[in-house]
């Protein structure tokens, strides 16, 4: 068996309320997560304790601590932007599930009384928030010319076309059930997201709902979903979502085969997205067709890096895929392969598509290196159009103050000059 060095782990946030993104732009709205979402990472955190911390498990992690953390050794990445309040509670409760309760993490105090963490030992782990503002690796397709585009040409293609055609009898029969919502392709993963959570929360809804519509609601959103978030090309831009993640997947897995570097566990908690553009630059879409499809709440993609079979001195890269919190990991094989792949040749297939950098983001979504990170992404926003002008005015008005202010001590001076050349007497009948 060979032996497991570190683990990547790419979680998809729990159960979470409706959630509405602007068919064209990929602007979200807010969402909260829930107890079910709660509940639901919480069993993916305990799952992958028992499967890389447990001292039982064939695929433990070498070294690594499995009762109370050890923070040098883990590092935890959650997705600020669009989903980013739910993410967040998933990923406090996937941890939680990750490292329990420990009536260890405890201290001692110099008076020697010992004093354990409260809950019975709760243990505090750093997570790492990461904003679109100034990190686009979790969510670089909003504010994305190029990105715009590809979902209008998408929209556009002969493609797409056909299937809205055959999707025609889906969308009169749901007509009923959205109350309002635009019943269109465009729309679809909207109109998915909303079955499915009133399905879940909602009991009257559910006995209402025909059963057949949530499935074929399903479908097209999975048929949607792979359009967008896919290339022909791998540097293509609808990939955007995963070549900027693979930048912290490339970085990750240098820092676990760095012996320098303690780090042994990583965990990104992010959206759905980037799920599918990898599945699809990986290739596993080509060998696994179900992996076509937006992954259900707390989905887990693993990259475990093991040390090959002796005398085999690489290091492997396994793949590993949970498809939501009922079932267990999935072993699929990149780019064709049947067994793990070196990691050196997954690295050297991958590392020219990442994007490493805000320029690089800017670049590939069409955008000047200085440019404001904007709704429409192509000019000033408002509120700095607004703060210019006010600039601007307060600017012309001081100048204009300025003037006035000469032109006035200019008058005075000569008002002063000929008044000292009048004799007295006209100058009181001046004054008069």
């Amino acid at each position: 068996m060979s032996k497991v060095l570190g683990v990547l782990v790419i979680a998809r946030n729990g159960d979470r309320e409706e959630f509405y993104q602007d068919p064209k732009t990929y602007e979200p709205s807010s969402t909260r997560s829930t107890p079910l979402g709660a509940a639901e990472s919480h069993l993916l955190g305990s799952y992958l304790r028992s499967l890389y911390l447990s001292p039982s498990s064939s695929s433990q992690i070498s070294g690594i601590k499995h009762g109370v953390v050890d923070t040098r050794q883990v590092h935890f990445y959650a997705k600020a932007g669009g989903e980013g309040a739910a993410i967040f509670d998933s990923t406090m409760a996937m941890l939680q599930g990750l490292y329990p309760p420990n009536p260890n993490n405890k201290i001692t105090l110099a008076n020697e009384t010992t004093i354990i963490a409260p809950l019975g030992g709760y243990q505090y782990i750093p997570i790492e928030t990461v904003e679109p503002v100034n990190d686009r690796s979790l969510e670089p397709w909003t504010d994305c010319l190029a990105f715009q585009q590809h979902v209008a040409n998408v929209y556009a293609s002969p493609e797409f076309k056909a299937v809205t055609k055959s999707a025609q009898p889906f969308f009169r029969s749901i007509r009923d059930f959205v109350f309002g919502r635009p019943t269109t392709l465009e729309n679809v993963v909207n109109i998915y997201d909303y079955i499915n959570t009133q399905l879940v929360h909602n009991q009257t809804y559910a006995y209402r709902l025909p059963p057949t519509l949530i499935e074929q609601a399903r479908n097209f959103a999975n048929y949607h979903e792979s359009a967008v978030f896919s290339a022909n090309e791998l540097g293509g831009i609808g990939n955007l979502a995963g070549r900027t993640i693979l930048h912290s997947i490339l970085d990750s897995l240098d820092r676990i085969s760095f012996n320098g570097d303690p780090v042994k566990f990583l965990l990104i908690e992010t959206s759905y997205q980037p799920f599918i553009s990898l599945f699809h630059m990986l290739g596993l879409t080509k060998e696994y067709p179900e992996l076509i499809a937006i992954p259900n709440f707390a989905s887990a993609l693993a990259f475990e890096i093991r040390r090959g079979p002796g005398p085999e001195i690489r290091d492997f890269l396994r793949i590993k895929f949970k498809n939501g919190s009922d079932e267990g990991f999935q072993t699929y094989h990149a780019f064709g392969h049947k067994a793990d792949i070196p990691v050196t040749e997954f690295v050297y297939k991958l590392e020219n598509y990442a994007i490493t950098s805000q320029k690089q983001w800017n670049a590939a979504c069409n955008l000047p290196y200085d440019a404001y990170a904007t709704r429409d992404a192509t000019s000033v926003s408002v509120t700095v159009q607004a703060a210019l002008a006010a600039v601007f005015f307060l600017g012309v008005l001081a100048l204009v103050k300025r003037v006035w202010k000469r032109r006035g001590a200019a008058s005075r001076e000569r008002i002063s000059s000929h008044a000292q050349s009048v004799p007295s007497d006209v100058k009181c009948g001046t004054a008069l």
